[in-house]
């Protein structure tokens, strides 16, 4: 995609296009999901997403910012039995359509829940460059016939509330706030060393439950994937992922497990692949970055047959918790849906509010009312942890 940069911003169809010195200035891989590796990554295993960046400068044309730009195409069967009403509605306000996909640019990581979209420089008027973003987001579009005759819609995804004095900005460009299932957050005990003071924080209850999936999951082998066996193990990997999709109330895009091969060549033991066997037959995988202190748990796959009786997800739960502990990590991010079981391990919401705006404006009037049905699905929140 071409299009011409402006004084405040510049534009790149891939990650490999970006100058060195900019990475240099802008100072942002310390955080994995601005980092090149995992960004070319995704960029290179899903050819079927429309992949951009911008670079915010300032009056010195010095980078200040960095945001990820993905094109995607969101259908209607995207939206799961959970969801029926949104479809409905989407369908009666003529927002949705059943004959063709929404065209929608995501400023955000498309796969992975958290603002890992947007990346500001420290001491930044952020007010402004959300602003900018969105002015540097219009230009985009508006500059590139083929864009704007095909792109429907602007998103902006997963901030936190702590951001929305900044993002909430947006609101003045005509985009719409919405909240989303939030994130799940587990925040490790400093006094933890082992995962036997971690059950020993539980409550009665919790600890009972947690022994029953650890005694419930005994026959299974959890073995390490690596860069040098998991070429082996992706085709069955592939299989449990989908069956975990096929169940998501919502699916922006689908995830190319191929990307797995690229994560470990260049993020080693950072990045986390574990496989799960019964007697021989993959039943599970689980995955996930080591990002500053925190592990944040990605996609895995589950063969739901198995799952009640061998307490797979449970296992890979606690697992989480084990590996966080090990490496004495802050927090574990555990990422949207299943909030009610991640909350029995110790996970607390974590509010996530998206920005949407539909390029027509009588169209994005309407859009509002349908974002303000829009709520996260309700649960029971679990508190597992002695007072």
């Amino acid at each position: 995609m071409f299009c011409k940069n402006t004084n405040t911003a510049l534009f790149y169809g891939s990650v490999d296009k970006i100058p060195v010195n900019t990475w240099k200035i802008l100072n942002c891989e310390n955080n994995v999901y601005f980092h090149r590796d995992f960004l070319q990554s995704i960029q290179k295993n899903h050819p079927e997403i429309t992949f951009s960046y911008i670079i915010l400068v300032n009056e010195n044309e010095l980078p200040i910012a960095f945001s990820t730009i993905q094109i995607v195409d969101f259908y209607m069967n995207s939206i799961q039995k959970n969801f029926y009403f949104l479809k409905s509605l989407g369908r009666k306000l003529r927002i949705l359509k059943d004959s063709k996909p929404l065209k929608l640019l995501i400023s955000g990581n498309t796969f992975v829940s958290g603002e890992h979209g947007v990346f500001i420089k420290p001491n930044e008027n952020k007010q402004k460059v959300i602003l900018e973003l969105a002015k540097a987001i219009n230009h985009f579009v508006n500059s590139n016939k083929t864009l704007k005759n095909k792109i429907d819609a602007f998103l902006l995804k997963d901030f936190v509330n702590e951001s929305l004095s900044i993002t909430d900005e947006l609101k003045n460009v005509s985009y719409h706030p919405f909240s989303v299932e939030p994130n799940m957050l587990f925040h490790i005990d400093k006094n933890w060393q082992t995962f036997d003071d971690y059950l020993a924080a539980m409550k009665t209850k919790f600890r009972v439950k947690a022994k029953k999936a650890y005694s419930q999951s005994a026959s299974i082998d959890i073995e390490e994937i690596t860069f040098a066996n998991i070429e082996e193990k992706l085709t069955e990997m592939t299989t449990l992922y989908q069956k975990v999709t096929a169940n998501a109330n919502f699916n922006l895009s689908d995830f190319n497990l191929e990307t797995y091969k690229d994560f470990k060549e260049k993020f080693g033991e950072k990045y986390i692949l574990k496989a799960f066997y019964l007697r021989g037959k993959l039943v599970g995988f689980m995955s996930g970055i080591i990002n500053h202190n925190s592990l944040d748990a990605h996609f895995v796959g589950i063969d739901y047959q198995l799952n009640k009786a061998y307490a797979i997800y449970q296992r890979m739960l606690y697992s989480y918790v084990e590996i966080a502990i090990h490496k004495k990590l802050k927090t574990i991010n555990f990422g949207r849906t299943a909030s009610e079981i991640k909350s029995s391990v110790g996970a607390i919401p974590q509010d996530l509010t998206m920005y949407l705006r539909h390029k027509k404006t009588i169209t994005n009037k309407i859009l509002k009312l349908f974002l303000q049905r829009i709520q996260p699905t309700p649960f029971q929140q679990k508190f597992p942890f002695k007072k």
